[in-house]
């Protein structure tokens, strides 16, 4: 079986990926890092111009969404140039207010109404903390609203402790704080909260992919300049299997990506095809014996899955381009060390290795 994105879904990636190309994304990582969200801001309205903050959100909020394939293709891009900010927790967060507001309480309809269409077109940047999370908010100190489910609860907070340091400077670490107003109670909380967590742990699995494949095309192009002996160190082959074998496990983890992007789009009893961007249908479909429409089993294994093997083949890039650069890659003023870090953070955001292969292999 084969997942092939169709033509408008990889016109849109390479879309987004130009866009993002022009923002100078270091220096916006570097700028959110001190705390100076401006820069990083500016990256964020870039992103809505081009549709991106909309694909979490219902077309009843004002977005095109929840679509999981166009998702994973924008988040792709965004890894590949380490977007700073709480991509997957704005993502996640819209997903789960969305899914609060389809039981039908008038309570959750309005938070709804009150927060997805901000979302959808860039004008609110979010951040969620929930148990699948860890204790910590994203950037709570760059986000507009600091979402915080406990137990069945769900808590708009009204701030966040002292920002924690993080392996990632950029990845900014709070605790929300207690209290706040409560938005929504009881078992539809917990059942939304899952599901934003399994889209949470996607989109991150999406960062991570695109972080890795960054790594290795910016670790080849090092390669390739510097020399040793009188040759490109690139035309060694000790170095020629080192990139060969972080490249191999980044395209191997891409088709589970999108495996689990076509498992988001049914749920876990089943679904429709995923609308795209423009009103299509774009669910990158099997194209070898099986039907698109067709359910693809236990969400998150499948999210898990990707989520494992997205993070170990980034991190498997980021230790390949710190070896091959030598000390140029431990230096911070060095752009490399941006997605280097980024690759470990990922990798443990939204369920760890191990979480994640408990998810995989449990009945």
């Amino acid at each position: 079986m084969r997942f092939l994105l169709d033509q408008e879904q990889t016109d849109f990636g390479r879309t987004v990926d130009r866009m993002l190309g022009g923002a100078d994304t270091p220096h916006a990582i570097r700028a959110w890092g001190r705390g100076e969200h401006a820069p990083g801001r500016a990256v964020w309205r870039r992103l809505a111009d081009a549709g991106v903050t909309g694909l979490a959100v219902p077309e009843a909020y004002e977005g095109v969404g929840p679509l999981s394939v166009e998702l994973g293709v924008a988040f792709v891009a965004a890894g590949r140039h380490a977007v700073p900010g709480p991509l997957a927790e704005t993502a996640a967060a819209a997903v789960l207010l969305g899914a609060l507001a389809e039981g039908g309480t008038a309570r959750s309809g309005q938070v709804a109404k009150d927060w997805l269409p901000r979302i959808a077109d860039g004008r609110a940047l979010v951040t969620l903390a929930a148990a699948d999370g860890g204790p910590y908010a994203l950037d709570a100190d760059a986000a507009d609203a600091v979402f915080a489910v406990a137990g069945e609860e769900l808590w708009l907070a009204p701030g966040h402790g002292p920002v924690q340091p993080s392996f990632d400077p950029a990845r900014r670490l709070a605790r929300p704080l207690p209290g706040g107003e409560l938005l929504a109670r009881g078992p539809a909380v917990a059942a939304a909260a899952a599901r934003a967590a399994d889209w949470a742990a996607f989109a991150t699995a999406a960062l991570s992919l695109g972080t890795g494949l960054a790594l290795v095309e910016r670790t080849a192009a090092y390669v390739g300049q510097r020399t040793q002996f009188g040759r490109p160190i690139g035309s060694f082959q000790a170095v020629k299997h080192r990139l060969a074998d972080a490249l191999i496990g980044l395209e191997l983890a891409r088709p589970l990506l999108y495996g689990a992007a076509v498992a988001l789009a049914w749920g876990p009893t089943g679904g429709t095809h995923t609308p795209g961007p423009t009103g299509g249908t774009h669910a990158p479909g099997p194209t070898s014996g099986a039907h698109a429409s067709e359910p693809t089993g236990n969400v998150r294994a499948e999210v898990a899955a990707a989520k494992v093997a997205t993070g170990e083949a980034a991190y498997t890039a980021a230790r390949t381009a710190l070896q091959l650069h030598g000390a140029l890659g431990y230096t911070d003023e060095y752009d490399l060390s941006l997605w280097i870090r980024k690759a470990r953070a990922l990798r443990s955001a939204w369920g760890s290795p191990s979480v994640c292969r408990a998810r995989v292999l449990a009945p």
